[in-house]
């Protein structure tokens, strides 16, 4: 419970620290038992990630190693790790991008999309059924557009960030709350 006596601030703050410990959580809970839905695919949730972007008809052809750590939002060298054993494993090929030599492409083998079509896409199905089936569409749909609101806040401070300012401005900066 909010504490009635606070400022609105310090409510705002209270329940931002709550919210993104919440994040946090689910995060870690989605990886876990997300981890497990297919694990009996020899998958985790990372390389179930990769697969989904690569299963996109926008990456029909592959994606970059660049393309792919920015859609993922994660590190080229954290991504570079998960590959390999991709490959190693025959879910992924990494081939030389025909228009820019310097560039690898990455793309779902056939033996990755056997995995990703047909085994693991009814346990990811029943998943999101066991996660969210007491949710509405319209629950689902504003559940969504909040986390996007946050994503797209996340990657403004980001840009902001890497592009010269690395101290986020505070309400008391901005003019209040």
């Amino acid at each position: 419970m909010v504490n009635s006596s606070q400022s609105p601030l310090s409510t705002k703050l209270d329940l931002a620290n709550r919210l993104f410990f919440r994040l946090y959580q689910c995060a870690n809970m989605l990886h876990k038992t997300g981890s497990r839905a297919v694990e009996a695919e020899g998958l985790t949730t990372q390389q179930w990630a990769v697969l989904g972007a690569l299963s996109r008809e926008k990456a029909e052809g592959g994606m970059s190693m660049g393309d792919l750590a920015k859609y993922l939002m994660v590190s080229r060298q954290n991504l570079s790790g998960l590959i390999s054993r991709m490959e190693r494993d025959g879910h992924v090929a990494i081939a030389p991008d025909g228009r820019d030599r310097r560039s690898r492409l990455v793309s779902m083998t056939e033996s990755g999309r056997h995995v990703w079509h047909v085994l693991a896409q009814p346990k990811i199905q029943a998943y999101y059924e066991d996660i969210l089936g007491d949710f509405s569409v319209n629950d689902v749909t504003h559940t969504l557009h909040y986390l996007l609101k946050i994503l797209e806040n996340m990657q403004r401070l980001d840009t902001d960030w890497v592009n010269g300012g690395n101290e986020a401005e505070t309400p008391a900066d901005q003019g209040g709350a």
